[in-house]
């Protein structure tokens, strides 16, 4: 925590210093499972409608070792909210204050900043205009100027277009700008290179570029070790980001865990272990990857695992690990012999988890539809989806 009277440090200044800073986890995954966030929709209203659910995870990432508070903002653009009939009890700018508040609360409880986020939107899947677009990411950051958060991310973008017109926005208020797209080495929905894609995004005015969502970590890293590759090819620089799921992927195709037909609700038997984020971190700080979080899936054990691993380049432990041995170290005062066994590094790094599920298959076949911008099925309405319109979507399923 920054001593009192003391300003905190800013991103850039904490990332020029070569800094870890240890960003938090997936909030929308996270509240849904204790029942503030609805499925589908995966909009934000339950900083305004939950505030003291939002402000306890919040707490729970601080205590984990984050140092970054983004705001609950995701898909919190009105045209989002008002999307497939979902109906709305607050205003865009209702949530997005609300964030904002309860973030900077919990971020002054500790050596944390305050970032302002906004994601792709409906819009753009239409095939709205660019003007239109850039209009709804203005809304979203008049609330953040007012509100004076840190920095700012623009993230879980499927398009670098897209990105783009948001970093441009962003940009005009002259704070820090981190750009992160959910794509994989394959790059984005149109095959622009993760290279190719970091380069845009810098040029657009992105100090800080990289993934995520979508992916495990490690593809998550190889995508931003491809951005850095060719941010620097070019010439520029940047800082990198990482901020991956907590599920294992090897079987996602371009688009991503939400073409596993386990997405969203049967996804647990995937879930990372707080050892395979320890590898995590470690695999990020040798790519040369500073900001270093988690999105969907990730707890605060997860983000626990991830500031105890970089320990030694931090020093120190966040307030979390005074709960927790290092690599199962509390378990010597186990009752039973065999978990006392268990107590050391030895064991958690070479142990290979069973599922538990005999009939499960290790990979399976992800939906692979083709669709993107500009199809006729990608075209948003505010309207609810009718019967009819579900009923033709069933009749292409794969699964």
């Amino acid at each position: 925590m920054a001593p009192s009277g003391q300003k905190k440090k800013g991103i850039l200044e904490r990332l020029d210093a070569g800094e870890v800073v240890i960003g938090d986890g997936g909030f929308v995954f996270a509240l849904e499972k204790r029942g503030y966030v609805k499925a589908g929709p995966w909009t934000p209203e339950a900083a305004a409608e939950h505030p003291e659910a939002v402000r306890q995870l919040h707490r729970e990432f601080l205590r984990a070792g984050a140092n970054v508070m983004q705001t609950f903002t995701f898909y919190a653009s009105d045209d989002k909210l008002e999307n497939r009939g979902n109906v709305q009890r607050f205003t865009g700018q209702q949530i997005n204050e609300a964030a904002c508040d309860l973030a900077r609360e919990v971020a002054e409880e500790g050596d944390a900043l305050v970032a302002g986020g906004v994601s792709q939107t409906p819009s753009f899947l239409s095939c709205k205009s660019e003007n239109d677009v850039k209009q709804i990411f203005k809304k979203q950051l008049d609330v953040f100027v007012q509100k004076n958060v840190d920095f700012l991310i623009a993230e879980y973008f499927e398009h670098v277009e897209e990105a783009e017109w948001a970093v441009q926005v962003l940009k005009s208020t002259g704070k820090p700008v981190a750009a992160t797209l959910c794509i994989g080495p394959e790059g984005d929905l149109n095959g622009i290179s993760p290279g190719e894609c970091a380069v845009r995004l810098v040029k657009a005015g992105a100090q800080i570029v990289g993934v995520n969502c979508h992916f495990d970590p490690e593809m998550c890293v190889k995508t931003v070790r491809m951005m850095k590759e060719g941010v620097e090819k070019a010439g520029l620089k940047a800082h990198y980001m990482s901020q991956p799921l907590a599920y294992h992927t090897p079987d996602c195709n371009r688009q991503g865990f939400i073409d596993l037909p386990e997405f969203p609700f049967s996804l647990e038997p995937r879930i990372l272990s707080r050892w395979d984020m320890q590898k995590y971190a470690r695999e990020a700080y040798d790519a040369g990857i500073r900001y270093i979080g988690g999105c969907c899936g990730f707890e605060p054990y997860h983000v626990r695992a991830l500031a105890e691993e970089l320990t030694a380049e931090r020093g120190f432990l966040p307030a979390g690990s005074d709960k927790h041995g290092l690599w199962g170290a509390e378990l010597k005062m186990h009752t039973k012999p065999w978990v006392r066994a268990r107590a050391r590094r030895d064991y958690w790094e070479k142990l290979k988890p069973a599922s538990g599920r005999p009939y499960c298959p290790a990979f399976s076949m992800p939906d692979s539809w083709g669709v993107t911008k500009g199809h006729a099925d990608l075209m948003q309405q505010k309207e609810a989806t009718t019967q009819d319109q579900l009923k033709e979507l069933f009749t292409k399923q794969k699964f």
